[in-house]
């Protein structure tokens, strides 16, 4: 009897362990990327010359902090006026999903840490019964919100491809609505 509770136990450490190592690693993305994207708003001329690759890096850095702002709308905007919008906005769309990955991970390492707050069991409540979907209407629209309901997709252990498609799909149909405002009216403020 002793020795599955000393088992047990040692489990629970390696897998409090794993959470906290990607907890960690998260936010350090996070911050980082806050920290890049001061960068990208000074040196935007740069980016711009970079092409469709700076528009994925600016992307996939700005979604990846978590609860900062990040001045990626507006570089991608501006750099609409200079690129095809139809390739801007997918590679944008596809950048940003995959830097949303920051809080999906933070609610999957720490699930038994989120998994009594009000917040979550709001968000659980509306993952579980809209899925794919609400990911995808929350990806959709410039708001903060995603980032909490990535953190609930990760704790309820939402797959990680599902996730990451509505993600993708939501965010391509939001930067394409940018690109092409950027493309049309870009001149105007460029």
């Amino acid at each position: 009897m002793k020795k599955n509770s000393m088992k047990k136990k040692s489990l629970l450490t390696l897998e409090n362990a794993k959470s906290l190592f990607t907890l960690l690693f998260a936010i350090g993305i996070s911050i980082g990327a806050f920290v890049l994207s001061s960068e990208f708003s000074k040196n935007s001329e740069l980016f711009i010359q970079l092409g469709y690759p700076g528009v994925f890096i600016i992307a996939l850095v700005s979604s990846a902090t978590m609860f900062l702002p990040a001045p990626g709308f507006a570089i991608i905007f501006a750099m609409s006026a200079f690129l095809n919008p139809l390739l801007v906005g997918f590679v944008a769309g596809v950048g940003s999903g995959i830097g949303e990955l920051t809080s999906y991970l933070v609610g999957y390492s720490g699930s038994s840490k989120v998994s009594h707050t009000k917040i979550y069991l709001q968000h659980k409540k509306g993952l579980q019964k809209y899925g794919m979907p609400a990911i995808f209407v929350l990806s959709a629209l410039p708001n903060p919100v995603l980032d909490i309901a990535g953190i609930a997709a990760g704790a309820i252990k939402m797959p990680l491809w599902k996730f990451l498609l509505a993600t993708i799909a939501g965010k391509i149909v939001k930067y394409l609505f940018i690109a092409y405002t950027g493309f049309y009216l870009g001149g105007y403020f460029i």
